[in-house]
């Protein structure tokens, strides 16, 4: 009788005292799940719903569940703050991850430094996770070309990889291809910013000159008068940086003016999921973007450490979900796992949570890339998570 009460007051010392919220661990998530960008924040979510249940049927963390608080951003700013706002005040929740989208991640930033609560960002922009100061200081260097950031925000991580290694990557493939004079054609939303902000930076650094550069809305539908004056140019090949249905549009007005074959599209990392090659048709063929190996799992090479993360994660959310996997998803699922990672080792420690995942997510497999976080890099990893891959009768390749 005195060790089954002896065993009850350890249960409720457990629930009381270990678990933020009295009963599990909270982390709060925002994610475009409706609106534009929905497409984006899908996945997110269901990977999410997918992680509570793996992580909580495994007797949670420390013997606590988790409870994943989430919240629909639907892709517009003013809704991530507020949905960010109600998860610190109201949900006491001990990280915010999102969200989906780099406009909305930048408005989340300020509240989360405010009130010094851990963000991990599902979205690209370097300029998330690097201070405007720091950002400045980079451009307005004689060769800004060369700089790399040094510091970030204290309390801003995130799990997708930079921008600024998305151009890199492509950069490298254009000088192996013999490719010098490029076009540029970019959104005029957070995403297509930040990204045109960053070809015209790098490209000193790998000789490349960039000979037209075109801009759309977020909300357009017809690309033809801009790829027209990009095909009268002397480019080798055209970048488009946008996300979402701007780039099957893009793709279908560069197939419709005949450039395929003579000037090469090359698309963001945006163009990470398969319904863009459904949605584009017999458009995307030839395509070529720098991807995450989580969409090609099964091409990637057994000795890789990220294989038998990302073909467990593949294998479970498109059996379960009845869907294709796509590389947002895995942004959800690297963020909650490293999370999960950071709590088994401090418990309900904000500041403990954060100190984790800057110094101990070393050599870290996920499904974005190996991730090796440090004070100057709240990324993790750069151009080599990236491989450059062409569509090839509606599949992902691995460009020639």
């Amino acid at each position: 009788m005195k060790k089954s009460w002896i065993a009850f007051l350890t249960m409720v010392f457990c629930v009381v005292f270990i678990s933020p919220g009295w009963a599990a661990y909270k982390i709060g998530f925002v994610a475009s799940i409706t609106g534009p960008a929905s497409w984006l924040g899908e996945p997110e979510k269901n990977t999410a719903l997918m992680l509570r249940e793996w992580i909580n049927a495994a007797s949670g963390i420390r013997g606590v569940p988790i409870e994943i608080v989430i919240e629909d951003s639907k892709g517009m700013e003013a809704d991530a703050v507020l949905a960010t706002k109600k998860l610190i005040e109201r949900d006491n929740v001990l990280v915010v991850i999102g969200s989906s989208t780099t406009g909305e991640s930048m408005a989340m930033v300020p509240i989360c430094e405010q009130v010094e609560t851990l963000m991990i960002s599902m979205a690209a922009a370097l300029s998330i996770v690097t201070p405007d100061d720091e950002m400045k200081r980079m451009e307005a260097s004689k060769k800004p070309w060369l700089e790399v950031p040094k510091k970030q925000r204290y309390w801003i991580f995130k799990v997708a990889p930079s921008d600024a290694s998305a151009v890199e990557k492509i950069y490298i493939y254009c000088q192996a291809k013999k490719i010098k004079r490029v076009a540029i054609i970019t959104v005029s939303a957070g995403f297509g910013v930040e990204g045109r902000r960053q070809l015209k930076r790098l490209a000193p650094k790998y000789g490349i000159e960039i000979v037209a550069d075109e801009l759309y809305g977020p909300k357009d539908t017809d690309m033809t008068a801009q790829l027209t004056k990009i095909k009268a140019s002397p480019a080798q090949a055209v970048i488009n940086w946008s996300v979402g249905p701007t780039q099957v549009i893009v793709t279908k007005n560069w197939s419709d003016l005949g450039m395929r074959g003579k000037i090469p599209l090359i698309q963001s990392h945006g163009f990470g999921n398969k319904s863009n090659i459904k949605l584009a048709g017999g458009a995307a063929e030839g395509v070529i973007t720098p991807l995450g190996r989580v969409l090609y799992a099964e091409k990637v090479d057994p000795k890789n450490p990220q294989k038998p993360v990302i073909m467990k994660y593949k294998t479970e959310y498109e059996k379960r979900f009845k869907s294709d996997v796509s590389t947002f998803g895995g942004h959800a699922y690297d963020a909650i796992m490293m999370v999960a990672d950071a709590l088994k080792a401090v418990g309900a420690d904000k500041k403990g949570i954060r100190d984790y995942l800057e110094t101990k997510i070393r050599n870290w497999p996920g499904t974005g890339g190996i991730y090796n976080m440090s004070p100057t890099d709240h990324t993790g990893f750069g151009a080599d998570g990236f491989e450059m891959m062409e569509v090839v009768h509606g599949e992902w390749e691995f460009a020639k």
